[in-house]
């Protein structure tokens, strides 16, 4: 008997624990935090078109930067504010908007295969597209050094919060005026292919037959 009583004693423990942990499972739902290579991939991405940015606009004299192919063109000051204020507001909506908003992985197939489209598509110049009125340049910065300081500062908190984070990236969404539901390391990727996109657009200023020899 006492053989028997212990045997039922040691078995509701094991139940005990089980339900225990059952209800820890239950109450604390699972996060998806970034794979080593999903993270390697965005911070390569970051990395590249932080380079190319750079280089594309050094060296330029005053007459350089302010220059303006056309009336309705914008100068390389013009692009490279856009790509700082870009940088910011993006990565603000990341974290302040996206980020805050319920988890939904139900969603995770309607951006399927969106990756791709973005770091191959977006910097594809054949197809224009109007900047909203929030991210067009208005002269927020004084001068070349002032826009470059605000790029690289934004950019950095970009790519130390993809090397450090946990987030669950890809359970957050937000929409694109352009292309559809994306969720977060998604716009993320957004950001290193809009600085892409109109890097090659300083390159078409540049390029220009007016554009000032010094």
């Amino acid at each position: 008997m006492k053989i028997q009583w212990k045997y039922s004693a040691v078995l509701c423990l094991v139940l005990t624990l089980t339900l225990v942990g059952m209800a820890q499972t239950m109450a604390t739902p699972a996060t998806t935090t970034l794979t080593p290579e999903e993270r390697a991939a965005a911070l390569k991405s970051l990395q590249a078109t932080h380079d190319a940015f750079l280089q594309s606009i050094a060296g330029l004299s005053e007459k350089q930067w302010r220059f303006k192919p056309a009336p309705d063109r914008w100068s390389v000051a013009e692009v490279s504010e856009h790509i700082a204020v870009s940088e910011s507001t993006i990565f603000g909506l990341v974290q302040t908007k996206f980020m805050t908003s319920p988890a939904d992985p139900s969603k995770r197939t309607e951006v399927v295969g969106k990756d791709e489209i973005i770091l191959t598509k977006v910097p594809d110049r054949s197809h224009k597209v109007q900047a909203p009125e929030i991210l067009k340049p208005t002269n927020r910065w004084a001068t070349e050094a002032d826009v470059i300081k605000a790029f690289e500062e934004s950019r950095k908190a970009t790519m130390d919060y993809v090397r450090t984070t946990n987030d669950d990236l890809r359970d957050h969404f937000g929409p694109h005026p352009v292309l559809g539901p994306l969720d977060c390391y998604q716009w993320i990727l957004l950001i290193s292919a809009h600085s892409e996109r109109h890097t090659k657009q300083i390159e078409e200023v540049k390029a220009d037959p007016n554009f000032p020899k010094d």
